[in-house]
């Protein structure tokens, strides 16, 4: 890649199987990125993590206009996640934004997401479903109930108040992108990048966003899974609060 990324937005998209919906994703978020190029926003470009997928998210998510970073195998969402905030340190983006691979995001959210981040209010942004915004789709219950449980935790353990702590809407800058590369926890990896963020000093925001059903595919959670995720990371959110973190001398 050439120099110059400075003051430039690395969409980060993280997918596994999503060959149903990856192309309207990367349309979307190039689209958006156009219509709003007039409010002085960072130039965009799309780089599809293509988690070890089996099917053609590949080619199909290059066809539509984004860069491709092919992992040999599937590393899961954080490692994917982490692929892609490791991609923008090295090639020197000064904002990395996140949206999912099934289309269950709307960019527009992303750009309203990056306001406060470049005007240096905070240095990460979350898109909230739960923040009186606009009606998302419904939550299945027990979801609903694991989340609020997740929210209180973290709001508790970072001393701000947190209504989406699974969100995977979200916009950071600089010095968040260089901390995220190094420290992204691996397994449904949200809810402990909170603490993690707290923990390194970084200032994290949320803001209303509006999340859709996927367009296609399957998720990966179904009911028992989702149980065993609960016992999982409140365990692993435990850890995260006292274990050694990564060197909090972010460069500036």
């Amino acid at each position: 890649m050439e120099s110059g990324s400075e003051d430039r937005l690395l969409v980060i998209v993280p997918a596994f199987n999503e060959e149903a919906s990856i192309a309207h994703v990367v349309q979307a978020v190039l689209t958006t990125h156009a219509d709003n190029h007039a409010r002085h926003l960072p130039v965009a470009a799309v780089l599809v993590i293509d988690d070890g997928s089996t099917d053609r998210t590949a080619d199909v998510a290059q066809a539509a206009g984004a860069m491709v970073l092919r992992l040999p195998y599937n590393l899961g969402i954080g490692g994917a996640v982490q692929a892609g905030f490791k991609f923008a340190a090295r090639y020197g983006y000064a904002y990395a934004g996140r949206v999912a691979g099934d289309g269950q995001h709307n960019p527009a959210d992303l750009y309203t997401l990056l306001q406060p981040i470049v005007s240096g209010q905070a240095d990460v942004a979350i898109g909230s479903r739960f923040q009186g915004g606009p009606a998302s789709y419904r939550v299945p219950t027990s979801r609903r109930l694991g989340i609020r449980l997740f929210a209180a935790l973290v709001s508790r353990l970072t001393r701000r108040r947190v209504t989406d702590p699974t969100s995977g809407l979200q916009a950071a800058n600089r010095r968040a992108i260089e901390f995220l590369a190094r420290a992204y926890p691996q397994d449904y990896p949200e809810i402990e990048a909170r603490i993690l963020l707290h923990r390194a000093g970084l200032t994290t925001i949320e803001l209303p966003a509006v999340m859709a059903p996927r367009r296609g595919g399957v998720s990966s959670i179904n009911h028992w899974r989702g149980v065993y995720y609960m016992v999982k990371v409140l365990l692993a959110v435990l850890i995260t609060a006292v274990k050694k973190i990564p060197s909090l001398a972010l460069r500036e």
